[in-house]
Order: structure tokens, then sequence, then C-alpha cells
């Protein structure tokens, strides 16, 4: 085991956050935000960002998670420091916290059945309390248990005063002790529950900043119970308001509480949904636009306020736009490969993948990347370069492709084919001479010229379709679509 796992904390001047993940799911955008903050703010300092994978409930922790997880901040660019911590494999130092609180009197042991739990539950909460546990065997003697009755440790919880924690986002807050239960540290098997493990991996891990959810709120009162009893000091805290969507209920899959990588299967650039989740419950003046380095210069805590947050596509779709936009036309390429996964008939995209795509996609993108809002669009958008002859046509293209206009289409091909030295300049040039010459608007022309060669009646500037295609397969379909 690293040096990292001392049982004394590590001592550093320098800032220390850690994501702590379960293993459970995806990567969802609430914990994708929760890691970026966490990110931002150790860069901004010079400091570290942990990874702790906190897979203590056995039963629901899953490789497939783990390896999401893990995937999901590789593809946002959220790099970690140091090796993966499996909270799991820290099981013994656990029971080695526990154990010296039972030694110490902070805790006891306690042989409570499950029934009898139970009856204190309804009844506490009959009667509108919310300490649940009733001290059952805060003081008793362990020799009255139970035979063969395997008991949990608890934590021996002040009663009474108040547990406060000066929080960095929430400000202060203050519960009563007397509305907090003793906590149980060591579960009847001898596992630890995820309080007690929390506590003890940040401190050994010598987290300076706990930077999380407010569902995570409650747990700060009982953790910090749990640092006082050890005489450990607590990490500064920040509870950042949870995401939810537009009309203000909690996220829902319609909102978009899904996987990162679903977002990355929709066409979002990491980038971009980077630059979306910063400012997602956190500001810097009017900004909405921010590189990664602005990002890192800009953040801080005292940024985020303390309502939820609104997701909202349409915002991140427009984002995205932009940064498609202002993308570099090899990466884009590039990031068209590489999302080709995602795609129904990806699979035949990536076949038709050759030296000749490749250079007509990057002619093309200049174009294709100004009305694209996401990679499925750009995919969307650049069929023409990979459609099969004949062509499919559309219903909307197949009603331009009247009996009249195929043969407007005959009599430019015929034009065209004068065309020798092939660019979007000789071939627009070639087509006004043509609409003049026939008493026709340019538009009458470019339509049922735009349905011939791409099936379709959208797409990219017919002149820069043309340039792409090239001038052998611009002729062969419109053969195709010309009277026999």
């Amino acid at each position: 085991m690293p040096p990292l796992f001392a049982t004394t904390p590590v001592m550093t001047d320098s800032v220390v956050t850690r994501f702590a993940p379960s293993p459970t799911g995806f990567l969802h955008i609430g914990g994708a935000r929760t890691a970026l903050f966490n990110w931002l703010y150790a860069k901004k300092r010079g400091g570290k960002m942990l990874l702790r994978i906190e897979d203590t409930d056995r039963e629901r922790s899953t490789e497939p998670a783990i390896a999401a997880i893990l995937d999901g901040l590789r593809w946002l660019e959220l790099d970690w420091d140091g090796e993966v911590i499996y909270q799991f494999t820290r099981a013994a130092r656990h029971r080695e916290v526990a154990e010296t609180l039972l030694a110490s009197g902070k805790a006891y042991r306690c042989y409570a059945t499950p029934e009898e739990l139970t009856a204190m539950r309804e009844k506490a909460r009959a009667e509108g309390r919310t300490r649940l546990y009733d001290g059952l065997w805060r003081d008793r003697d362990p020799s009255e248990a139970p035979p063969g009755m395997k008991p949990t440790i608890r934590l021996r919880a002040l009663q009474t005063g108040e547990t406060v924690i000066e929080d960095q986002v929430q400000g202060r807050v203050v519960w009563q002790n007397e509305n907090l239960d003793d906590l149980v540290l060591l579960r009847g098997d001898g596992n630890p529950t995820y309080m007690l493990a929390v506590v003890v991996d940040d401190h050994d891990m010598g987290v300076t900043h706990v930077i999380r959810g407010d569902d995570h709120l409650i747990n700060a009162a009982r953790q910090k119970q749990i640092y006082d009893a050890l005489g450990w000091g607590i990490p500064s805290m920040s509870h950042i308001p949870l995401i939810h969507g537009p009309d203000g209920s909690k996220l829902s899959k319609r909102h978009g509480a899904l996987g990162v990588d679903a977002y990355r299967a929709m066409g979002y650039l990491p980038a971009a949904l980077r630059n979306y989740l910063v400012r997602l419950g956190w500001s810097h003046g009017d900004q909405e636009v921010f590189s990664t380095e602005e990002m890192i210069a800009a953040f801080d805590l005292s940024g985020i306020g303390r309502s939820a947050a609104r997701f909202d596509f349409a915002k991140l779709e427009n984002l995205n736009g932009h940064y498609i936009r202002h993308s570099d036309d090899q990466s884009l390429v590039n990031m068209f490969e590489g999302v080709l996964v995602y795609v129904p008939n990806g699979a035949d995209l990536k076949a038709k993948l050759n030296d000749t795509t490749r250079s007509q996609l990057l002619q093309a993108m200049p174009s294709l990347k100004e009305r694209a809002k996401t990679l499925i669009e750009l995919i969307d958008s650049a069929y023409f370069i990979f459609a099969d002859r004949p062509l499919e046509i559309d219903p909307k293209a197949a009603a331009l492709l009247t009996a009249e206009n195929r043969a407007l289409i005959g009599r430019l091909r015929v034009a065209l084919e004068a065309v020798m030295v092939w660019t979007a300049e000789t071939t627009e040039a070639a087509m006004r001479a043509f609409a003049d010459q026939n008493g026709l608007k340019l538009g009458a022309v470019a339509q049922p010229l735009r349905a011939a060669l791409t099936g379709r009646t959208t797409s990219p500037g017919i002149f820069d379709v043309l340039a792409v295609l090239g001038r052998q397969e611009c002729l062969a379909r419109l053969g195709d679509q010309s009277p026999a």
C-alpha cells in the first residue's frame, strides 16, 4: 500500500481535494460537475485532486460502473493525481480506527436486534423525532447481550450542545446534538460504514477541502462528530447545490440526468460540456464561454450560489455549436471518427473512411461546422460524401425532381462537363452562366442540383458540395437523375 495511506495524515501546505464517487452506476452529470469543481479548485492553487472509488457497498458496486466513471473522467479530460484509491481495500484501517474509539470510550457495542431497531424507528417517527436510535445499549453491560448476537459498534455521540459546520457555500450550518443519532461505525459483520470510511480516508489522504453535493450536508454533521471523537481536524467543507431541471423540479432523465457517456454519444465536445458544467451554479460576472485556462484562473468557491442550478439542453447545444465552430478542422475530423461508434450506421461510415473521404471531409469541414450543434449533426450533414449511387432521395427532394427539373439537370450536366478545372469558383461561374443563358434565377438551378447531388433539400453550400465531391462523382450523380 502506498505511503499515502499512513495512519497519520499527510502533512501538506497545499490544497488537496478529492472526487469520491460510488460505483453503483454511470458517472452522472452532477458527479461530473462535482469532479470539475474539485479539479478546478486544486489546479488554481497548485494542489492535487485525488480520486477515490467508494466501493464499500459490495452488492451494488460493479466493475462496469468503475470503468464508466474512469472513462467519463478521462473523456472530460479531468485528470487526477496518484493512483485510484479503492475504499474497500482499506477496510482493515477503518476497523482499526473503530476499535480505537471503542477502547477510548468514544464508541460502544450495540446488540439491538433488527426487531428492536424497527420498533425504535417507528416510535421515533410517530413522535416526530429525528433521533431514531434511543441509546438502548449506550450504557448497558455486554453480558446482557442475546446469545450469538454480533454487535455493531456505535459512536457515543454528544447528546447536548450543537454540531457546527462553517461551510464555504452554505455558510454556518448548525445541528442540535439531541437530534443526531449514535452512528453505526462497524456493522455486525465487521464491515465499516460509509460514514466512518469517508472520515478515515479523507484524514489519511490529507484532504484539505471537501467539495460535494449538498445532499451530503447532513452527512457533514455526522462526520464532524467522528472527527471530533478522534481529535482530528476537519477539512474545509463546501456543499454545492444540486442540479434541477429547467422547470425547477428534481433532475430526471428527460431533463438531462444522464451519464457522461450519453452526452458523448449525443455528440457533445468534452470542452463544451466542461464549460457548460462550470456555469451550472457558479458564475464569474456575465462571462459564459471559458477556455480551460480561464476557468482555472477564475474559479473560486465564493462564486457558487446556494440555489439549485437549472439544466438547459438548449443552452448546452448552443454552447456546443460555438465550440464546434471554433474547433480546428482536423480535430473535428478526428472527433467525427471517434463518435461513429454511437451512430446507427456508424459502422458503414467507418468502413468508407479512407484517404479520399477523409480529405473530402476535411475540405467540407469549414462549411459543415457552421450549421452543426453536435457531432451527430455534423455526421448527418456530411452524409453526401459517403452516399452510394444511385442516391436514396428523400420525399422533399423527390418532389423537386420533377420531369422538368430532371431535364434541366441534364442540360446543366452538359454545361458542367465543360469545366475541366473543378473548384467551387469555376463551378459557380459555370452555373451562373447557365442560369443567365436560360433566363433563370440561380436558386431555380441550385435547388434541383442540390436534390440530385445529395438526395436532400438541405446541405452545405451547393458550390462547396460540388467542390468536395469532385468532377467525376458530380457528373455521375447528375447523370443518374437526368432523363434517359
